[in-house]
């Protein structure tokens, strides 16, 4: 009988209370509302929240009459129909449940709970218990696990109150097995897996016999041991051999309790599948001989038919049992079983690769072509069963078996057939790129040998077509760096030919370039280094490239023609793959490298100059503390390169380059360039002297503006050499002080140039006395000086004078002099104001000259015998003498008289000279006489 049929009476005329009335007719407003709401709109959220207010003032006021209870029986149908109508639209137009439906669904089991325990309804704890049932579903598959629990118990609740031998409707018994499992499920989701297991096992008394709950009880123990083995963990295994055994001894009950062949045929299928399950969760545990057992057990009941998984199972257990001619034969007899799904033989090739290795890698190839006779084979099958056979390459020596078995089977032609047509185009492409990486592998590896054989296959896969062309030629170059690797340079050349004719870029002349280096042919590598601008592809990192490859091949030409190609780039505007003084330093590097090569330095360095003049320097050589060690690069080089020239006297490059070097010290990077003034002062006194020695090397006189430019050069080093000296004066900074050598190359080289301009002499003069006047004067120097101003092209009588006498102050002032230096000095002076004052008065020049003999008699006094030169000596004695002979033909007898008894005071100091003494003495004694007997006659007359 259906509820709407039962006749209830008029409330109108009942004698409940007006407030019960009222509460249904909100009641009944509501559904009608949910009644005439249009399916394909939301529900309203405050529907579910009003009947539930209006259900909790109803409860209240139970207990209630028959006839409310009908209504309310009735109500409540009207209610759930209405979801069911809502369900059903939802799920035609594949959305989702909402919580607001669900919430409806517990109204309505709810409302019909407040009056269960109506006369007229038959079975109505049942019917009650079916809406929480239904309700508690919902509730479960929204992940409402408190919700869902809360309407399962209910229902056990109510289904309690009947007995279970009174229970004959087959409806109502499987609704007991349902709520114990569907609260077991839930116990599950919330990880009360004792409570799930508990309440499965509380099942076992509502079979009722029935064939469909043995399954449907089998099947749930089946699904949580198929939960706990997923998780791969030992005691998990435990737990579902537990559950897989539970479930197989429901089957064989099931199996002696129904008698029905088509029940019994569901549960034998059922059980064999347990076993096939207990039989991999006995695998996952390691226990090989439980897993042989069980495949018997199934071989058995098959009667003959081999289901696809026994034979996996079989073989995975005596690979376990490392018994590989058994896992061997059974690998072959599933090639005869046509009924096994492809994945199943390809997941038994894998397991048997990965655990016999490359030994077994031949067999399974012959099986795998054996399937491609027999059975229809995918061309992802093959894709994965390759995957499997490269996975576990480590690229080495042991690889190569395995590779050659895969570099065979790829090129079968039956393998290469399955991957063509345009429906494998896809794993076509697969199958490419699994080869390509597994080559790429090896390659990386330095295996270029078999990377080489799997890259060859690897074309196999890519189609003879325009749209692939540009593949194709990728292959080939990358075979041609394989061969070129592998020293074959003949295969590498004629896999680059074929790249080049599918397509031509830049890639294939830097291989051909690499192959004329490996070659060293370096004239066919600079050819193809100036190709490389030409391609349309050309960036300037392959001029880097080329480089690099060409530094390493020791090819140092080739380095640099293309180092010199990749400046030009740098004022283009292009991203470089480096910066432009990396490129100039590393030219510069090899061009140093080379003998001979001077020149071209020196071309590059002022390339170089020109370039950070323009961009300014923290641009070209960068800033704070590198950019200073990279413009001290330079400018050390030049110095050393101009050393080296000035040394093999190549004075006219060496003047050059120190020329650029103190360009280059003089750069000022962050404000700082203090520090290398005194090297840019160097630089051009080595410059101008390396000038004029150039020029007396030559024999080719300086011109003019020649003259003026290295006068500038000095001028300049003068203004820093000043500036340098009033530092050092001040702070004393050793750091800022000038060796003397140069401060003198300086002052030498000044005065040779200063000596061709006009008002020659008084510049001159004030040179020296500058250089006089300085902490950097020595006495050698001054010499040198002296004797260069007296004796050269050029002399001048007043420097050499100055030079010369302020020498012998400074030696005399010395605390052990040099007397060496002092009687040549003496000499010197004595010699020059002999020639250049011989035509002025006597007087003057007979007193200029007697007071340097004056002066080195008084030197001598006192000294020690032999401390001063006995040479030097002899000569002042000597020419002192000599010096009286001319007076004494003239009759100048008191001029002569000075001059002799110069000469024997001299003597007198100079061991070995007693001789020549008492000779003078004799011929002074005759004199004096001569001259007496003639005052006598003079007074006679």
């Amino acid at each position: 009988m259906r509820i709407a049929e039962i006749s209830s009476p008029d409330l109108r005329h009942t004698q409940s209370p007006d407030s019960i009335i009222d509460l249904l007719c909100k009641v009944e407003a509501v559904t009608t509302e949910l009644e005439r709401h249009s399916p394909e709109s939301p529900l309203p959220e405050s529907m579910p929240a009003n009947l539930r207010h209006i259900l909790i003032q109803l409860s209240s006021l139970a207990p209630f009459q028959n006839s409310v209870k009908l209504h309310i029986w009735k109500l409540s149908y009207r209610l759930w129909n209405a979801c069911i109508d809502f369900s059903n639209f939802v799920r035609t137009s594949s959305s989702k449940i909402t919580e607001e439906h669900a919430k409806l669904r517990q109204v309505s089991a709810d409302l019909l709970y407040v009056a269960v325990d109506v006369s007229g309804v038959p079975s109505p704890y049942f019917k009650c218990a079916s809406f929480f049932y239904k309700t508690g579903t919902i509730w479960h598959e929204l992940r409402k696990y408190d919700l869902a629990s809360n309407c399962f118990e209910k229902a056990t609740d109510l289904t309690s109150k009947v007995e279970i031998t009174n229970v004959s409707d087959r409806e109502e018994r499987r609704l007991l097995l349902d709520l114990h499992i569907a609260r077991a499920k839930t116990a599950w989701e919330v990880s009360d897996r004792n409570l799930a297991i508990n309440l499965l096992n509380r099942s076992k008394i509502v079979l009722f016999g029935v064939a469909e709950n043995y399954i449907a009880l089998v099947n749930q123990y089946m699904y949580f041991g198929k939960l706990v083995l997923s998780k791969n963990e030992v005691c998990s295994v435990n737990d579902a051999l537990k559950l897989m055994s539970e479930a197989l001894d429901l089957c064989e009950k099931g199996l002696r309790n129904v008698k029905k062949p088509d029940e019994t045929l569901a549960l034998k299928e059922l059980r064999m599948k347990t076993l096939r399950f207990m039989a991999a969760s006995h695998l996952q545990r390691d226990e090989f001989d439980s897993v042989l057992k069980c495949v018997r057990v199934l071989r058995d009941s098959e009667k003959g038919e081999d289901h696809p998984s026994s034979s996996v199972l079989a073989m995975k257990a005596w690979l376990g049992l490392g018994r590989h001619e058994e896992a061997e034969k059974e690998l072959k007899s599933m090639v005869v079983n046509k009924g096994i799904p492809e994945g199943v033989w390809v997941s038994a090739i894998e397991s048997y690769l990965q655990a016999v290795g490359t030994s077994g890698a031949e067999t399974a190839m012959g099986v795998f072509l054996g399937l491609l006779g027999r059975c229809h084979i995918s061309a992802g099958a093959v894709i994965r069963v390759i995957q499997r056979l490269v996975a576990d390459c480590v690229n080495g020596e042991g690889d190569r078996p395995r590779v050659k078995v895969v570099a065979d089977f790829v090129s079968n032609d039956k393998v290469v057939a399955l991957f063509s047509g345009e429906l494998a185009a896809k794993e076509r492409s697969g199958m490419h790129a699994l080869l390509w990486n597994c080559a790429a592998d090896h390659f990386r590896s330095k295996n270029y040998e078999v990377s080489a054989g799997l890259f060859e296959k690897s074309l196999l896969y890519v189609p003879h077509d325009i749209e692939n062309r540009s593949l194709r030629a990728k292959g080939f170059r990358v075979l041609c760096l394989c061969h070129l690797a592998l020293a074959h340079l003949d295969r590498a050349q004629e896999y680059i030919d074929e790249a080049s004719k599918l397509e031509p870029n830049i890639a294939c002349v830097f291989l051909k370039f690499k192959i004329y280096l490996q070659n060293n042919d370096y004239n066919g590598a600079i050819t193809q280094v100036q190709a490389m601008p030409i391609c349309i592809d050309f960036t300037p990192e392959f001029l880097s490239l080329s480089a690099h490859e060409a530094i390493a091949c020791r090819a140092l030409s080739v380095a640099v023609d293309s180092l010199s190609r990749l400046l030009t780039f740098f004022s283009t505007g292009k991203p470089m793959p480096t910066t432009e003084v990396i490129v100039f330093r590393t030219l510069i590097t090899i061009l140093i490298q080379q003998p001979q090569n001077e020149n071209e330095v020196l071309k590059y360095m002022k390339r170089a100059h020109s370039r950070f003049s323009d961009l300014g320097p923290e641009r070209f050589f960068g800033t704070g503390e590198v950019g200073r060690r990279e413009q001290n690069w330079f400018a050390l080089n030049l110095w050393n390169i101009g050393l080296k020239s000035g040394q093999e006297k190549n004075y006219d490059l060496c003047g050059e380059l120190f020329r650029m070097c103190a360009e280059y010290y003089g750069v000022n990077i962050d404000g700082q360039m203090k520090e290398n003034n005194l090297m840019v002062c160097k630089s051009l006194i080595l410059a101008v002297s390396a000038i004029l020695a150039g020029e007396k090397l030559s024999k080719n006189h300086l011109l003019d503006n020649e003259v003026k430019q290295a006068i500038e050069l000095l001028e300049r080093a003068g203004k820093i050499l000043m500036s340098a000296t009033v530092n050092t004066c001040i702070d004393d900074d050793q750091t800022t002080m000038i060796e003397p050598h140069f401060y003198f190359m300086y002052t030498l080289s000044a005065y040779d140039l200063y000596a061709r301009i006009s008002d020659t002499e008084s510049k001159q003069l004030l040179l020296i006395k500058n250089y006089a006047n300085s902490k950097y004067c020595n006495t050698n120097h001054l010499l040198q000086i002296g004797l260069n101003s007296s004796e050269g092209p050029r002399p001048n009588t007043e420097v050499a004078a100055f030079c010369l006498n302020t020498c012998i102050s400074l030696l005399l002032a010395s605390s052990s002099p040099d007397y060496q230096t002092v009687a040549l000095v003496l000499r010197k002076l004595i010699t020059i104001t002999s020639v250049h004052k011989g035509n002025a008065d006597d007087g003057i020049s007979d007193d200029g000259v007697y007071g340097m003999y004056k002066k080195a008699y008084r030197i001598m006094v006192g000294l020690k015998q032999g401390e001063y030169p006995v040479e030097e000596g002899k000569w002042l004695a000597m020419t002192a003498w000599n010096r009286a002979a001319l007076p004494v033909r003239l009759g100048q007898v008191v001029e002569a008289k000075k001059w002799m008894d110069l000469g024997m005071d001299l003597a007198g100091r100079v061991a070995g000279m007693d001789t020549y003494r008492s000779c003078m003495e004799d011929f002074v004694s005759r004199v004096e006489k001569k001259v007496e007997s003639q005052g006598h006659l003079i007074a006679e007359s």
